[in-house]
């Protein structure tokens, strides 16, 4: 097998804020693993916070490359087996080298991944479109350019109510907010009850990962919560369960699609509802994501909405919904 790296620097259409920091263009690498026939896509992106820089992706990268000149690929499972360890400290590139294997096994089975996944499901959840920290002429801005049934607004900022309040005048959409560890226990139980007066619909980890307050927050919001820094990987799920209503799981933090499985079927024995969730992903990340629909509850898989130019082709958005192509593999054509 081989496997060829490909790193860009994505443009966004619009300045993106989150609590942390200010993006105006998300540098990402996409790889092709191929093995003579067929080939497989995958995608991991830059993120500051969780330490994964371009470099130390191409880095791994080309380990990963050195090593699969002699392997023998069978299914994903395995292959995330024989990699996972040597990609321990570096989940995004694990998952962008599984969901690659994904695409690269449906193509060899001839039909779409989602069909060969051991699960059950028909939910067809919309996905939201998400609205960074700006300012509210800014943000009343981008809901009039693009009107959407689902927002995601980020939050943190001296006052973040009034950012939703003003939004409200301008839409009657479904709201979902996401406070990216800016509260404290206090302010989350203070603000859920302006948030649903205002109809929005849940809370995204309001305190920063592990805060001992959480159980607080769980016991005392009137809104649900869902965690994301809290959730990372699949050991994460139990600890969530108790403290967060629902959990957001990301391919890029816990590992690609093998391990998004067993979290799944993991929460629906918690009783947890679940968010498939993304980083700001062109389609081949998102496509991965996406094969996921059918057995979560909420979406929120906008990544190609936010960039100025996809690099892969297949996936569309009609009225909230993600389409997902009928395509074996992921479905997707990469043309970057």
């Amino acid at each position: 097998m081989d496997l060829q790296i490909m790193p860009h620097d994505l443009k966004l259409k619009y300045p993106f804020a989150i609590s942390r920091h200010t993006y105006f263009s998300q540098p990402n690498v996409v790889i092709r693993l191929y093995d003579c026939k067929f080939d497989g896509y995958g995608e991991a992106t830059m993120n500051p916070y969780y330490g994964i820089t371009i470099e130390r992706l191409v880095a791994v990268f080309e380990k990963i490359r050195r090593k699969l000149k002699s392997y023998y690929f069978t299914t994903p499972d395995l292959m995330w087996d024989d990699f996972s360890d040597m990609l321990t400290e570096n989940p995004f590139a694990l998952a962008a080298l599984n969901n690659a294997s994904w695409d690269l096994f449906g193509k060899l089975h001839g039909c779409p991944v989602r069909e060969l996944f051991p699960l059950k499901g028909n939910s067809t959840p919309m996905t939201s479109y998400t609205l960074g920290i700006a300012s509210p002429e800014m943000l009343t801005k981008k809901i009039m350019d693009f009107p959407w049934p689902v927002y995601k607004i980020k939050l943190g900022t001296t006052d973040d109510i009034g950012l939703v309040r003003e939004i409200r005048k301008h839409t009657s959409a479904t709201i979902r907010v996401d406070a990216n560890c800016a509260w404290t226990a206090a302010v989350t139980v203070k603000n859920a009850r302006a948030l649903m007066e205002l109809g929005v619909e849940y809370i995204e980890q309001p305190l920063r990962a592990n805060d001992p307050d959480q159980l607080r927050c769980f016991e005392e919001s009137c809104l649900p919560l869902f965690a994301d820094e809290s959730c990372l990987t699949e050991s994460d799920v139990k600890t969530c369960s108790g403290q967060f209503h629902g959990i957001n799981i990301k391919l890029l933090k816990c590992g690609g699609i093998t391990p998004a499985l067993r979290m799944i079927r993991h929460a629906r024995e918690l009783g947890m509802k679940i968010m498939i969730g993304c980083m700001t992903e062109t389609s081949v990340g998102i496509a991965a994501a996406a094969q996921l629909l059918p057995f979560v509850d909420y979406a929120d898989l906008d990544g190609p909405l936010l960039l100025a130019e996809d690099l892969a082709a297949g996936l569309r958005y009609e009225q909230g919904r993600l389409i997902v192509g009928d395509g074996n593999g992921l479905g997707i054509t990469y043309h970057g």
